[in-house]
């Protein structure tokens, strides 16, 4: 039986020898292996056109027995990656475990193609609002959990509070029994301006009194469908809140399905710095929900295949899972 060292080497073969065949050659010099992917770094022969090697990834595909896979350059060497035939879920408990001193107000995002876990602090002055944007399927509201938990699990309810929105009362039910949540989930429409009234309100008093604790987090599972149903009543106080929250210690996380350009307006542009983004359907998409150009997000994988989008530049990740029963004895353990 092949161990998985000799499996990876005779992939490692395989590329090579496509690439040579079409007379782009270039070796592989190192890789890493991640829960879903197995990335080949090539160094192209100083003949090479990278241009034509990039080019070949139907060919690679065929050769390895995948369905793609996805080409990069970096730097000096060129990034082959294709899926795995065992992909496993970053577990957010296990995970946890790994992590020690984690920062006050701390989400973890999961982990980098690296393998090193990647975690986002809400009050650093380059994050402060967070915009997770995908299509069905790709994992934003499973993430925006992920999030959720992992700040309860690393900050007692005394130092930061959550207010969660969600419309169409799916995403965050199983969050309702950390006593980090103000009050039950809100739904849309008329109790969720209610309640963003209320959040813009405390944000005025804290102004007036130079306070900025304990962190609040707002997070809303589907930014478009609050600004369906609440109209410019939860328009405005989402732009107040995005505009002026940062020095209140409130900070938002928004999802949303559609990243078109009349969704994500000048005042979300201006304060959402960090962008997560997974699947998107095109470039156009992939251009609104990164704010740059040629982030490659229409060829991300879906379930969880994210890229963190900050100060211009991606980094890519495999987003951490945690289940509704795992969310719920999460719950409890509060109320032990």
């Amino acid at each position: 039986m092949q161990t998985d060292r000799q499996a990876l080497e005779q992939q490692a073969d395989c590329i090579e020898a496509v690439l040579a065949q079409h007379k782009a050659p270039a070796y592989v010099v190192g890789g890493v292996v991640t829960p879903r992917f197995i990335q080949f770094k090539l160094r192209p022969h100083p003949d090479a056109r990278l241009n034509k090697i990039t080019r070949l990834g139907e060919e690679i595909a065929l050769a390895l027995g995948c369905a793609h896979v996805r080409i990069a350059r970096e730097g000096a060497l060129i990034h082959v990656e294709a899926p795995r035939r065992d992909p496993a879920p970053v577990r957010l408990q296990s995970l946890m475990r790994s992590l020690t001193n984690v920062p006050r107000g701390a989400a973890v995002l999961g982990v980098e193609e690296s393998g090193q876990p990647l975690l986002l602090r809400l009050p650093a002055a380059n994050v402060v609002h967070v915009l997770i944007a995908g299509t069905t399927g790709s994992g934003k509201t499973a993430l925006a959990r992920t999030m959720l938990a992992s700040l309860a699990m690393h900050n007692a309810p005394a130092d930061l509070q959550m207010v969660l929105i969600d419309p169409k009362g799916r995403g965050f039910a199983a969050l309702n029994g950390l006593p980090h949540v103000r009050t039950q989930v809100v739904g849309g429409g008329t109790a969720a301006v209610v309640e963003l009234t209320r959040v813009v309100d405390e944000m005025e008093r804290r102004d007036r009194a130079h306070s900025s604790k304990p962190l609040l987090v707002v997070a809303v599972d589907e930014l478009a469908d609050l600004l369906q149903t609440g109209g410019k009543a939860a328009d405005a106080a989402l732009t107040r809140l995005a505009q002026r929250g940062r020095e209140a210690g409130i900070h938002l996380i928004a999802c949303t399905q559609k990243p078109s350009a009349n969704l994500i307006g000048s005042a979300i542009k201006a304060n959402f710095p960090v962008r997560l983004v997974g699947s998107v359907a095109g470039r156009d998409e992939a251009r609104y929900a990164s704010g740059i150009a040629d982030s490659g997000a229409e060829t991300l994988e879906g379930k969880g295949d994210f890229l963190l989008i900050s100060r211009g530049e991606a980094t890519r990740f495999q987003a951490a899972w945690i289940g509704e029963q795992e969310l719920q004895e999460l719950g409890r353990g509060f109320h032990a």
